[in-house]
């Protein structure tokens, strides 16, 4: 049934090629795997295989290969994605020495597969079980670890249906779980081989933190604005609004049109010229400038529309790659998604020790679950919600402070996952 439902899958995405260059990408890339192994594999080296779905996964992955590489140089590292979201970000990372996508798990092809690149043992992030490359790696004897696993009753190995797919759970040599839930669903299945590690995530938050680049021209918005003196005695806050989509934006520009004392920064998810122009049609009144339009003159004077004392002010940061290192200078950060599929990423705000803000839809992030529970995180329903939020970080110092902090520590408190890990395999 599962290799049925493999060919109808490749041929669906065979199909939906035709209309879509993302689908289109990830069909051309998993045809191409096999030659890049070629081309590349070198038949004397001793490989570790890390497998992520896309760019989350990835991440979570990353810190297990970069203290992979750097305690043990004579290990080559092959990394496979299956999303165009992840590989197309990262087919250039230099942490590994062959990076590809996985070719469709047929039996053929992981044969095939597996016989070019003879890991040595394999790393398979979070949610990846793919039933014929594992079951082949366990007849071969490789070593094979599921890192940063999550498991919850409703998956299909826990349901009364699924039980002969779930036989590629004891295809694994460990897992390394997220969770005591996770540790007491395998249990249920008589899989006692598991450990409670924590998410690599932790790690690798604090990794960017510890790479975060100094941004000149945020600077230069942040210290622009009023030369009024009461104003410069008293710097007015900065709100960072990260991977927001229009819902969160209608809310936060709502509140802050009213509150001018604060300075806001917005990092949308989707950076099109639409979404651009929907937020600039919200923030109409203010003094607005987008990132890549931003310039200073050369006694480093911002140039932006005009501004008073009471006008508000708002930087939009329309290019990838600067949201980690802009949480850096957020008062109070915000996290979007939450009215949406779910939230994006609040541990890359939480370890610059500022509160967190987010929508209602978190139930299904344990990092967020654990922030709000650690004091660090706010989820909020609507306007009202933020509003009374914002109004008392406003109002009262310590709360301000002692949120920040909180979220600091949380973070801090759930790092070593990698280390953990890597010492239990051996390396």
């Amino acid at each position: 049934m599962y290799s049925l439902l493999l060919y109808l899958y490749q041929l669906g995405v065979a199909v939906a090629s035709l209309f879509s260059e993302k689908v289109r990408k990830m069909w051309r890339g998993e045809r191409d795997a096999f030659r890049v192994l070629r081309e590349k594999t070198d038949p004397t080296a001793r490989y570790v295989w890390f497998h992520a779905a896309s760019l989350g996964e990835f991440e979570q992955g990353r810190p297990l290969m970069e203290q992979l590489r750097a305690t043990h140089p004579e290990l080559k590292i092959l990394l496979t994605f299956f999303s165009p979201s992840g590989y197309e970000v990262r087919k250039d990372y230099q942490g590994a020495d062959i990076i590809c996508y996985l070719p469709l798990d047929t039996p053929t092809n992981a044969r095939r597969f597996l016989r070019l690149i003879r890991p040595e043992m394999a790393f398979f992030i979070k949610y990846e079980f793919w039933y014929n490359y594992l079951h082949i790696l366990k007849h071969r004897q490789v070593p094979v670890y599921s890192v940063s696993s999550i498991f919850r009753e409703g998956q299909v190995f826990f349901r009364w249906y699924g039980s002969q797919y779930g036989r590629v759970l004891r295809c694994f040599t460990h897992f390394y779980v997220q969770n005591q839930k996770s540790l007491d669903l395998l249990a249920t299945l008589g899989l006692h081989n598991a450990t409670i590690t924590g998410d690599t995530r932790f790690d690798r938050v604090l990794q960017i933190k510890e790479q975060a680049r100094q941004l000149p021209t945020v600077e230069q918005f942040l210290a622009s604005g009023s030369q009024d003196a009461a104003a410069q005695a008293a710097p007015r806050k900065v709100f960072v609004a990260g991977s927001s989509w229009g819902p969160d934006e209608e809310i936060f520009i709502r509140y802050f049109q009213e509150h001018p004392q604060w300075k806001l920064i917005i990092a949308p998810h989707v950076i099109g010229e639409d979404h651009l122009k929907q937020i600039e049609t919200l923030l109409r009144g203010w003094s607005v400038t987008r990132y890549t339009q931003a310039s200073a003159d050369p006694a480093g004077t911002w140039r932006s529309r005009p501004t008073t004392a009471s006008s508000p002010e708002a930087l939009i940061i329309d290019c990838f790659g600067l949201l980690s290192s802009i949480y850096r200078y957020a008062t109070v950060s915000y996290v979007g998604g939450g009215f949406g599929v779910g939230i994006h990423n609040v541990l890359e705000a939480a370890v610059w020790g500022c509160p967190v803000v987010f929508g209602p839809n978190n139930e299904r992030f344990q990092e967020a679950q654990e922030l709000k529970a650690a004091g660090g995180g706010f989820d909020i329903k609507g306007y009202d919600d933020f509003a009374r939020l914002m109004d008392s970080l406003s109002a009262d110092a310590d709360r301000l402070a002692s949120s920040g902090q909180k979220a600091a520590c949380y973070v801090q408190s759930r790092a070593g996952a990698t280390r953990t890990i890597l010492a239990d395999v051996g390396c």
